[in-house]
């Protein structure tokens, strides 16, 4: 167990380094947290940099010799700030977005949170650790399960394993493969929606595969079953027969009675 907590500074520093880039390069981002609301407009983007200058500091900490406790300590400490905000997210600005790791129009979730939560874990378990990582050995080979368990809780990276996934197994079991409408095959019509800045967007919210389609004009609509806020939904891509370009297609939660619950209007073109 010695090696195993020795080693968790490599991954927590990595982590954090990928964090703070995010940040750093992104800063915009802050305006989809929940920071406007916790400390007001003014101060929401400065107080975001901070928090990726803090994590640059520590990640560099944890990742260089020497080895000291403290910078394992303040680790810890702010993986209970990261869970502690999106606990606040998710309770007091739903549509808020979680701005960890890298630009993302998608609401705090489960999986956000799980992942702040194994953050914490892993930083505890550091602070038992009397040596730095680049003594820990085997311990180290741990870290390639900890890391496929990061990237599974990482909305950020689902286009790279998650969405091919799902492609796959809508090729293989799709309902409606091989039917067409308007000229246009709807097999053709899902693989564009799982590309598109909108699907990631509202992707944590989707219960079901497509649940109904239709044609209006140069239009596609795409019916998904949702949940959002607790609440029954209905997701609803907009999907242009004319323009293929990804960043083209539009979505809304709507709920039983037609309302509007969450429009995105800004979608990121990346993870």
């Amino acid at each position: 167990m010695g090696t195993v907590a020795a080693a968790q500074p490599l991954l927590i520093g990595l982590l954090l380094l990928w964090s703070s880039y995010g940040k750093l390069t992104s800063p915009d981002q802050s305006e989809r947290t929940a920071l406007p609301r916790l400390v007001g407009e003014s101060r929401a983007k400065p107080a975001y940099q901070a928090v990726a200058a803090i994590e640059a500091l520590i990640a560099l900490a944890l990742l260089l010799p020497p080895f000291w406790a403290i910078e394992v300590v303040a680790a810890v400490a702010l993986a209970v700030g990261f869970t502690g905000f999106l606990i606040y997210s998710k309770i007091v600005v739903p549509e808020a977005s979680c701005g960890c790791m890298k630009a993302s129009a998608k609401p705090v979730d489960g999986r956000a949170i799980a992942r702040a939560l194994l953050l914490l874990a892993t930083s505890s378990l550091a602070t038992t650790a009397s040596t730095g990582w680049w003594s820990a050995g085997a311990g180290v080979l741990v870290l390639v399960v900890e890391a496929a368990a990061f990237a599974m809780l990482s909305a950020e990276l689902d286009r790279y394993w998650l969405l091919p996934l799902r492609r796959f197994r809508i090729q293989l079991s799709h309902p409606y493969a091989g039917t067409a409408s308007d000229d246009t095959p709807l097999a053709a019509t899902q693989r564009r929606v799982l590309l598109s800045p909108a699907y990631r967007a509202v992707d944590g919210l989707l219960r079901s595969d497509i649940h109904d389609y239709w044609d209006d004009d140069d239009w596609r609509f795409v019916s998904y079953a949702a949940r959002y806020d607790g609440r029954r939904a209905t997701a609803v891509f907009a999907v242009p027969h004319q323009d293929a370009a990804p960043e083209s297609i539009r979505v809304a939660v709507v709920d039983e009675e037609g309302l509007t619950l969450y429009r995105p209007t800004v979608l990121a073109t990346t993870g």
